[in-house]
């Protein structure tokens, strides 16, 4: 048997339940993995809450929760190559699957081997995260002598995206309240606190405009950034597909970046900022630190600890 995190049907965390069940097998362009750490993202209650549900299929419930997660792989699908049991690997989950799990189903796809340097936790932060960070670094297309605005910098995405623009010599300022501004100096960023007045005007303050942004608020924030820009082309949002009313761009992230990522991870040029660890035991509370919207940097269920931390 296997243990398992998920709901028993959509709505809010009361929802939410453990339970047992058969260790899965893996269909068609799948792989299996016995967890190690698993990433905590919004998308999770985004995904228990319903809003991201097909109204015209009937789930089999209870559905586990998440999204990605690092471990070893215990079986490969029959069409699967690449991969053998006893990887280490990172990866999203396959279709209809979630990974607060003993076993996780990952779509092989979607899946790439953890390099030796980079730890489980780290990498369970990876296939989300960095894979989102890198295709909208990809789509600004930044380079050397952009100034970039992240609005939103201390989730996740925000981490990686300013690490990987320093990278390629960009300037970056995040937007992001006062409390957030140790970690984004430690990302070489500029924190511009939305809660010491008009972003907008704070950032004109400092320069005539910035290049490129990259929005993970939506909604009026992101309107009232976007004009910041000469070119709307290079305004790229997460999170409101409203972005391309003023001519950017909305991306659904792919995996194609993850082992890149995971490259500049092990070579010391990107820290995914796992700022917290649950233990499985607390996978409910870790949810419940990402629903609250105040996350600083990346949580990840670490299934090897027996403490928060």
């Amino acid at each position: 048997m296997s243990r398992a995190y998920g709901h028993a049907s959509y709505g809010g965390p009361e929802t939410e339940t453990w339970f047992d069940r058969d260790v899965p097998t893996p269909g068609p362009s799948e792989l299996v993995i016995e967890t190690k750490a698993v990433g905590v993202n919004a998308v999770d209650h985004k995904k228990r809450s319903g809003v991201m549900a097909n109204p015209e299929a009937a789930p089999e419930f209870p559905l586990v929760l998440g999204s990605e997660a690092s471990g070893v792989v215990v079986e490969v699908g029959a069409d699967v190559e690449g991969f053998a049991e006893g990887d280490a690997v990172m990866g999203r989950t396959a279709p209809e699957h979630g990974s607060y799990a003993e076993h996780a189903v990952l779509l092989a796809a979607d899946t790439a081997k953890k390099p030796p340097q980079v730890s489980f936790v780290d990498a369970a932060a990876l296939p989300v995260a960095g894979g989102t960070a890198w295709d909208v670094i990809e789509k600004l297309g930044i380079r050397e002598g952009d100034t970039l605005l992240i609005n939103g910098i201390g989730g996740g995405v925000g981490v990686v995206a300013a690490q990987l623009a320093r990278n390629r010599g960009a300037a970056v300022f995040g937007v992001g309240s006062e409390g957030k501004r140790a970690l984004t100096e430690s990302l070489g960023a500029t924190l511009v606190p939305y809660d010491a007045g008009d972003v907008r005007e704070q950032v004109l303050a400092l320069l005539p405009g910035v290049d490129a942004v990259l929005d993970g608020i939506g909604g009026e924030s992101m309107r009232g950034v976007a004009g910041l820009v000469t070119d709307p082309s290079r305004v790229v949002s997460i999170v409101d597909p409203g972005v391309v009313e003023l001519g950017g761009s909305f991306v659904v992230s792919t995996a194609a970046g993850v082992a890149k990522v995971a490259e500049m991870v092990a070579e010391g040029k990107v820290d995914p900022k796992v700022l917290q660890t649950y233990p499985f035991d607390e996978a409910a509370e870790a949810l419940r630190s990402v629903e609250s919207g105040h996350v600083l940097g990346k949580i990840v269920i670490d299934r090897e600890r027996t403490t928060h931390s």
